[in-house]
């Protein structure tokens, strides 16, 4: 039986073909602060298409994200103080500009494959 509970954790995956620099934007404060006020409901198996930032130049940059779990397992809301981890899948994105490969921008972290 669902509940209205919110989850301290949700685990979204990405593709693993998303360069350095789509990692970089994935991670960033504002885009999981978005996440959280944008997605108030989740469940293991939702699909999430998504725009990351690629700067002033180039195509957009969009991939499906994909909810793989949230804590407590019967959890259904997703809020502020819901930690939002990031993982990867297999899987590919496609887009207009090189920032998907490994030609593109590099990693601002140094972190980032």
């Amino acid at each position: 039986m669902a509940t209205d509970q919110t989850a301290t954790r949700v685990v979204v995956s990405f593709p693993d073909e998303l360069s350095a620099w789509g990692r970089d934007q994935l991670t960033t404060d504002h885009f999981v602060t978005y996440l959280q006020r944008v997605h108030e409901d989740a469940a293991p198996g939702d699909e999430w298409e998504e725009f990351l930032n690629v700067g002033c130049c180039g195509d957009a940059l969009t991939l499906t994200l994909r909810v793989e779990g949230l804590d407590p397992a019967d959890a259904t809301g997703i809020g502020e103080e819901t930690t939002v981890e990031f993982v990867e899948r297999e899987g590919s994105v496609h887009g207009g500009w090189c920032v998907q490969s490994a030609d593109g921008p590099v990693s601002s972290t140094g972190t980032q494959r």
